[in-house]
């Protein structure tokens, strides 16, 4: 028999985060004389296992408020985004592992700026990745291992000095 036991769990065999800029090029309607904001809403994603990295494929809307007509007026453009964005693991990913990805930061404007009709725009976000997938645990089998030395026969007790306890 075996000293040791085989435990097979659900375990998280990989983390890896990413940072991610991009930068977009927005055409909108009118001639912007300046943005007044900009916020991304409906961030969605979702994580693919590729072998040795993963493919977060995702999505986001981008709200952007302008001033026009000599600033006279304004207007809300809204787009989506799509990306496809790599992310490399330390672990070769197994076909039936799971792949969960979170979004530590939250896609964000980090600099706006207009150029004619279009307005350039600076997005960072940090993505997670966890693999999780089966690994076998090995543990020592407490009830075949103990601290007391084995006597094997009786040659062993005629070494033995009767007198030591007096």
């Amino acid at each position: 028999m075996s000293n040791y036991k085989e435990i097979v769990t659900k375990t998280v065999k990989s983390k890896c985060k990413k940072r991610i800029n991009n930068n977009f090029n927005v055409a909108i309607d009118e001639y912007a004389n300046s943005v007044l904001g900009c916020w991304i809403i409906n961030h969605q994603f979702r994580g693919i296992n590729n072998g040795d990295h993963v493919v977060v494929n995702g999505s986001y809307d981008i709200n952007i408020w302008y001033s026009y007509d000599d600033n006279k007026k304004t207007n809300v453009y809204a787009t989506t985004i799509s990306y496809n964005d790599v992310i490399n693991c330390s672990l070769d990913i197994k076909s039936g592992d799971e792949i969960v990805v979170k979004a530590l930061k939250q896609p964000t404007v980090s600099n706006v700026s207009i150029d004619g009709n279009n307005v350039v725009l600076d997005v960072e976000k940090e993505l997670g990745v966890e693999v999780i997938g089966d690994e076998i645990i090995k543990i020592n089998d407490f009830e075949e291992l103990d601290d007391y030395v084995e006597i094997l026969d009786d040659e062993t007790l005629e070494n033995v000095n009767s007198e030591y306890l007096d």
